[in-house]
C-alpha cells in the first residue's frame, strides 16, 4: 500500500463504489476435497457456477418480509424471511390463518425454539395445529395441512 511521505498530505481511504458481495452468501456444492479415509482428492476441474448454492433461508414467524433472488433460467425465487400467514387445508376447504407458534420441527430441534418454519414443521395457527407442506424459503408462502390433536 502506498503511504504519503510528507505529513501535510492527508491519507484518504475511499469506500467501495460497487457492492462486491459477501463470499459467505454462496455455498460450494461440488465434490468434496477429502476421501472417506481422510486422504486428499485432487480436483478434476475448476469450480463451475452451476455448482454454487445459497445459504438456507431460515423463515421465522413475524411481520411478513420477503426477498427475491435470481434462479436458473431467468426465473426468480421469492424467499420468505419472516411470515405470519399460512394457507391451511382441511379436506376440501382451504382457509388463510395466522401463525402463532412453531411446536416442533423435524429438520432441527433448535428450529422450534427459534420459531423457524421449514417443510414438515408443526405450527400452531388460528385454525389449529398444522403441518407445513410447502418450502417457505423457496416459494415465499406457507401451505399447511391440519393435523389431528392426539
Amino acid at each position: 500500500m502506498w503511504w504519503p511521505k510528507s505529513a501535510d498530505v492527508e491519507l484518504r481511504i475511499e469506500p467501495l463504489k460497487y457492492f462486491v458481495g459477501d463470499p459467505h452468501d454462496m455455498k460450494d456444492q461440488g465434490r468434496s476435497t477429502r476421501k472417506r479415509t481422510g486422504g486428499r482428492l485432487k480436483p478434476l476441474r475448476k469450480k463451475k457456477k452451476y455448482e454454487l448454492g445459497n445459504q438456507p433461508t431460515e423463515t421465522q414467524v413475524g411481520e411478513p418480509r420477503f426477498r427475491t433472488t435470481d434462479a436458473r433460467g431467468r426465473n426468480a425465487k421469492i424467499r420468505a424471511l419472516t411470515t405470519d400467514a399460512a394457507n391451511v387445508t382441511t379436506g376440501d376447504e382451504t382457509a388463510s390463518a395466522t401463525i402463532q407458534d412453531v411446536l416442533e420441527n423435524g429438520a432441527n430441534p433448535n428450529y422450534a425454539r427459534r420459531n423457524i418454519i421449514t417443510k414438515g414443521a408443526v405450527i400452531v395457527t388460528t385454525e389449529g395445529k398444522a403441518r407445513v407442506t410447502s418450502r417457505p424459503g423457496q416459494t415465499g408462502q406457507v401451505n399447511a395441512v391440519l393435523v389431528d390433536d392426539e
